[in-house]
């Protein structure tokens, strides 16, 4: 991934947020077919992720255990008009841009067909994603009638994704004016991408 020094994102407690808030990710490999790209919700297991695909989807037939993969995050992103630099009416160089967080996660696959282990992801996901939606009221594996949960855990794979690399950007006008990026803040806020406003407030070392 193309990142200047200024758009490297290094704060190890930002990258962690942007996963966590954007957990469907894009996983990318080359394949003896070509390039293969699937939408897949990862949550964090320690120093791996963990996710899970239907047996049907070719993906883990065509993604051997050597094969490098990565998992891009996609955060807020949005577009920048130079109409919203002070210094653009004063010398009229500017052009418009695009402000966006992104994590790219490096490393390989390991599926699982076990019963055991698809039992853990799928209870890891659930947990996670339901106690984030309803709280103590979540959908537990236990409210599905067994037979029915057995048939739904027999048409998926486990896999754990075993990092070797990360690398984060944050695009968000550091290299512009203390002026102009104020510009951009008051803009993106007035047109309500609050979210993409308080990210470059989050991340300004200016």
């Amino acid at each position: 991934m193309y990142a200047p020094a200024h758009f490297t994102e290094t704060d190890a407690a930002e990258i962690d947020r942007l996963w966590t808030a954007h957990p469907l990710a894009v996983l990318v490999a080359m394949t003896e077919d070509g390039l293969l790209a699937n939408h897949i919700p990862l949550l964090r297991d320690g120093a791996d992720f963990l996710g899970h695909v239907a047996l049907a989807n070719d993906m883990h037939r065509r993604i051997g255990a050597d094969t490098p993969v990565v998992a891009i995050f996609n955060a807020i992103d949005g577009y920048v008009s130079p109409n919203w630099y002070p210094s653009k009416a004063e010398t009229h160089k500017a052009v418009p841009t695009w402000n966006y967080q992104v994590v790219h996660v490096h490393g390989c696959l390991t599926f699982s067909y076990r019963d055991g282990d698809k039992r853990r992801c799928v209870n890891a996901l659930t947990h996670h994603f339901e106690r984030l939606t309803n709280g103590d009221t979540g959908w537990r594996m236990g409210d599905a009638p067994a037979d029915f949960l057995q048939t739904m855990l027999d048409g998926i794979v486990a896999f754990r994704l075993r990092v070797t690399r990360i690398e984060a950007k944050s695009k968000l006008s550091q290299n512009r004016t203390a002026a102009d990026f104020q510009g951009v803040v008051r803009h993106l806020d007035a047109q309500g991408s609050t979210v993409l406003a308080q990210a470059m407030l989050r991340g300004h070392k200016t």
